[in-house]
């Protein structure tokens, strides 16, 4: 029987050779390099712990959260609640989101950097992703395995930084080898889609020197957020808490201003 992760990626490869069938590799690549823009997370003005908002409609172990979310709006709410990036899923059958969300939530995002979150495969990818306004691209080293630093040198070709992300011991190895600079650890597991908080604690020490670190999934409150930002977190992605929130931008700001060195 096939992984959750399996069916994600098989999903995401025929739809991919779709879109390289309507759009060749060359005219997504000359868009991409047309794209000036320049907004980085590592660079921001932002202080820990910061919040990487994100937009996400669905997900293989919910469900529908929000099918009616506005992806331009919802950005420029996790701006105005002080979001040091935004996210935005555009995998579409088992995320139910696009490029055009990702397009749509870059324009809204004014100096704060867009993050293209999906299962990325091969350098068409990369290009397109900078082409609808990313900033950064997730890079994920249980799907690239060794590929993971040549995908990450091609994100930086474009102009792009990338949020490098692991599960474990073995994978934070290769993201290090990689030249990993941003570091996302993810406490879901991809193949069971459960979520351990201690495999941030467990990874955390781990991170190569200098890297910013980023934990994801499974943050719902400051508390948690507090807790894990002593360990050496830098930075937290947050979706579908705020995602449910009646004001995603006051969801944002409460969970910043509780979490921060200042209140807690």
């Amino acid at each position: 029987m096939a992984t959750h992760l399996e069916r994600i990626l098989s999903a995401v490869r025929e739809e991919l050779e779709a879109r390289k069938a309507a759009d060749p590799f060359a005219d997504v690549a000359a868009r991409a390099k047309r794209n000036v823009q320049r907004r980085g997370l590592r660079r921001g003005p932002w202080e820990p712990p910061g919040i990487i908002a994100e937009i996400k409609r669905a997900s293989p172990s919910r469900g529908w959260i929000r099918k009616d979310l506005d992806a331009a709006e919802t950005a420029r709410a996790y701006v105005r609640g002080g979001a040091c990036a935004v996210s935005v899923l555009t995998e579409g059958r088992f995320f139910g989101g696009s490029l055009a969300d990702l397009s749509a939530a870059s324009a809204a995002c004014g100096d704060v950097p867009a993050l293209r979150k999906d299962f990325l495969l091969d350098d068409y990818m990369i290009a397109e992703s900078r082409a609808h306004g990313a900033d950064l691209v997730l890079l994920i080293v249980a799907v690239l395995g060794k590929e993971t630093g040549r995908m990450l040198r091609s994100a930086r070709e474009f102009g792009m930084e990338a949020l490098v992300e692991v599960h474990d011991e073995a994978e934070m190895e290769l993201a290090a080898e990689a030249g990993a600079s941003v570091i996302g650890i993810n406490n879901r597991s991809l193949a069971t889609l459960k979520v351990d908080l201690d495999t941030s604690r467990r990874l955390l020490p781990l991170a190569p020197g200098g890297a910013m670190k980023v934990v994801e999934s499974g943050i719902a409150s400051p508390e948690e957020v507090r807790r894990l930002h002593a360990m050496g977190a830098d930075a937290f992605l947050v979706g579908e808490a705020l995602v449910r929130a009646g004001d995603p931008e006051e969801a944002v700001r409460t969970i910043r201003e509780k979490s921060s060195r200042r209140t807690a």
